[in-house]
């Protein structure tokens, strides 16, 4: 099983790498983008004789130890067989 794991700034946070993209964007005449947030995705390939419960408190555990400052940052998980 895959778990896919997206991890972006919280609202509120400055997102620095998020404003020099939509800066850079606007200067190369995309005027339509007013602002761009910056997050990451996570692949994890999940041994499969977990069940599902299990798998998605283990990929929890993961996010709040490692994957997410969640301090910063907020995450969700998506599961795909």
């Amino acid at each position: 099983m895959k778990a896919i794991v997206h991890v972006a700034l919280k609202s509120g946070v400055l997102d620095p790498q998020g404003k020099a993209v939509a800066d850079t964007l606007t200067r190369m005449g995309y005027k339509e983008v007013e602002a761009a947030r910056i997050g990451r995705v996570i692949e994890l390939d999940i041994d499969d004789t977990l069940d599902s419960d299990a798998a998605e408190k283990r990929v929890k555990e993961m996010c709040e130890k490692l994957l997410a400052n969640t301090v910063i940052e907020s995450y969700r998980v998506e599961f795909a067989s």
